[in-house]
């Protein structure tokens, strides 16, 4: 069934921000004389959020007492960074165009705060019409709150969007509003994880697999 809108997760789904990462991460390591670290192990914790890169970073633990400003300080270098080398992952540009062709909606529904969502935008540049970051709703994926808003925004019922996204919150939190899931097996998904477990709706190794769905030929 052609849907009335799809809505994306934005780091590791839409767009591949890791790649602002990688730097952000190994400067704040060498500062503190610690080892670079592959561009892989970061890459896996991108989509679990600045506290995990945070920890990651500094090698702490999420119930470190100062966990919350070791966070700021790479979110503040990142904010010099963003937007830099990030880019539609391939196979997106596509699609959206697809998307825009038919006159389907397409929205964002990140819990990326919203200074580095804006940021990342504008640098890109990538113009989206609906976007929905964490300040615009009481409660983060996994609830769905996020998304229902961005439906509700775009006026479409939640039953008949798609939610594309990396991670097992996203699936959750499709599941909550009502929303087809599609997991996102190309994004930032930790080897230790089994996507499959998710019981997402679809499961896409690339973009060009959701064009294939919007077709009918997947």
């Amino acid at each position: 069934m052609t849907p009335e809108a799809v809505l994306f997760d934005l780091d590791g789904t839409l767009v591949d921000t890791a790649l602002d990462f990688f730097s952000v991460v190994n400067s704040l390591r060498e500062e503190e004389g610690l080892p670079a670290l592959a561009d892989s192990t970061i890459r896996e914790q991108v989509s679990n959020g600045g506290v995990a890169l945070a920890c990651l970073t500094w090698e702490i633990d999420r119930s470190h007492p100062d966990i919350q400003d070791y966070r700021q300080r790479l979110l503040d270098r990142y904010e010099n960074t963003v937007g830099d080398k990030a880019q539609l992952f391939k196979g997106f540009s596509e699609l959206l165009n697809k998307l825009e062709q038919g006159s389907v909606p397409w929205g964002i529904v990140t819990n990326k705060p919203r200074l580095y969502t804006d940021l990342l935008l504008e640098r890109m540049p990538l113009a989206c019409k609906f976007v929905v970051c964490p300040e615009d709703v009481h409660r983060t994926k996994p609830a769905p709150d996020s998304l229902l808003l961005c439906a509700s925004m775009m006026e479409v019922q939640p039953s008949s969007c798609w939610y594309v996204g990396d991670h097992i919150r996203d699936i959750e939190a499709a599941r909550a509003a009502g929303m087809t899931s599609i997991a996102a097996l190309f994004g930032y998904i930790e080897e230790s994880e089994d996507p499959q477990a998710w019981q997402a709706d679809h499961y896409v190794n690339d973009p060009y697999e959701i064009t294939a769905l919007l077709s009918g030929k997947a």
